[in-house]
């Protein structure tokens, strides 16, 4: 019965693309977030200690960070920079691979108080600034404003900031939202429990508590994975991860739950098509016409050749009646 179930279990993991990774519980307990690049490793953010911490798939640690303050880390999509900001200290760092500072943005120089803010790139970054009620676009690197918008929407109970492509995503404990640099809201969405975005390629993603998000425009927020059991979940380009019960389990991206895009076919393929019918009608009323005109044709010729064979043939009995009456 025993070996039963241990088979059970073993083809139930199987299934499911489940693998717990070789993680002591004690560097997971009390982890308030965690991050998983591209290369497995895996990042741990506890707000006890304001300790930032990373570790190979087999739990060796690879670096470490005390913090003084708390922080919040934007993502480790890039792990040779990863940018980490404090609401208390009013400054951006940005720590390398070993999570050694390799650079620091004091906003208390040039800005009144920041709410929020956010790297697009090595260059710069989005920054909410509560005091001013504005949305500044500022390029770190040569310390100079690009833009500045008016920010009209509420400051209540925001979580995270992204910008992409003339878009500005705000996530709230409650709500995604979506907004054009003006601030007029384009999209509202109720989500419980979220904590940070995430972009891949055009993709923006929502993680929340035990789910991960993937927003659609024509379907708004779809769950591509989710446990309620779960304490953090998080996800890389391959595989989703979450801890549960203080163990950290692996779910295979192919084997995991995902959305296919149903591919139609578009206007211009449509009106491609279109054509292509009457073109082939057209064709097709050519040729029958062009038949018609064969017939007709080959009955006007035989009609026309008709009485000439009649008056050949009269000639020649007129002629066998003259050799007749000569003989």
């Amino acid at each position: 019965m025993k070996l039963l179930s241990l088979i059970f279990v073993f083809i139930f993991c199987s299934v499911a693309g489940q693998k717990a990774m070789a993680f002591d519980t004690l560097k997971l307990k009390e982890a308030r977030d965690m991050f998983a690049d591209d290369y497995g490793n895996v990042y741990i953010y506890k707000n006890k200690d304001f300790s930032f911490t990373k570790y190979d798939s087999l739990g060796k640690q690879l670096g470490k960070m005390m913090l003084t303050v708390p922080y919040k880390v934007q993502g480790v999509q890039n792990p040779l920079t990863v940018p980490l900001f404090s609401e208390n200290a009013q400054e951006m760092k940005f720590v390398d691979q070993n999570l050694n500072e390799i650079q620091r943005l004091d906003f208390k120089q040039k800005f009144t108080f920041i709410r929020i803010a956010y790297a697009e790139d090595l260059q710069q970054i989005w920054l909410l600034d509560e005091s001013s009620k504005r949305l500044i676009q500022y390029n770190f690197r040569n310390d100079t404003t690009i833009n500045s918008y008016p920010f009209d929407a509420s400051f209540d109970d925001l979580i995270d900031l992204l910008v992409y492509e003339s878009k500005v995503y705000i996530l709230t404990r409650k709500h995604f939202r979506m907004y054009t640099l003006k601030f007029e809201k384009l999209v509202e969405i109720p989500v419980e429990n979220a904590k940070r975005f995430r972009r891949e390629n055009e993709f923006i993603m929502v993680i929340t508590n035990n789910s991960v998000f993937k927003y659609f425009p024509e379907k708004g927020l779809v769950k591509t994975f989710g446990d309620p059991d779960a304490q953090i979940v998080d996800k890389n380009t391959l595989a989703y991860f979450e801890i549960k019960a203080n163990k950290l389990y692996l779910y295979n991206l192919e084997k995991s739950q995902h959305i296919k895009e149903p591919t139609e076919p578009g206007p211009e393929q449509k009106n491609t098509e279109e054509p292509a019918e009457k073109a082939a009608e057209k064709q097709a009323e050519t040729e029958e016409k062009s038949l018609d005109q064969v017939q007709d044709k080959f009955i006007k010729d035989q009609s026309v050749e008709k009485p000439a064979d009649d008056t050949l043939k009269k000639l020649t009995d007129e002629t066998s009646e003259i050799q007749t009456v000569g003989i």
